[in-house]
């Protein structure tokens, strides 16, 4: 699984960056996110009902993302 470290960055910064990450790759790829934004669990998860896609919270910094649709 790849990593794609957003320590550092503000909301919307690590939405954009997974949905461009994401865009390229198959249904079913997975990604590891790490955050710390605290804005970043209610975003990706606004983000994954409007994609159909799915944010797993692993820890306060670290989300896991499956892409479910295109």
């Amino acid at each position: 699984m790849e990593e794609l470290d957003c320590l550092g960055l503000r909301c919307p910064i690590p939405v954009i960056k997974v949905a461009k990450h994401l865009k390229e790759k198959e249904v079913g790829y997975q990604i590891s996110l790490l955050s710390d934004d605290p804005a970043s669990a209610p975003d990706l998860a606004a983000w994954a009902r409007m994609t159909g896609n799915n944010v797993e919270i692993k820890s306060a910094t670290s989300f896991q993302i499956t892409k479910l649709s295109d």
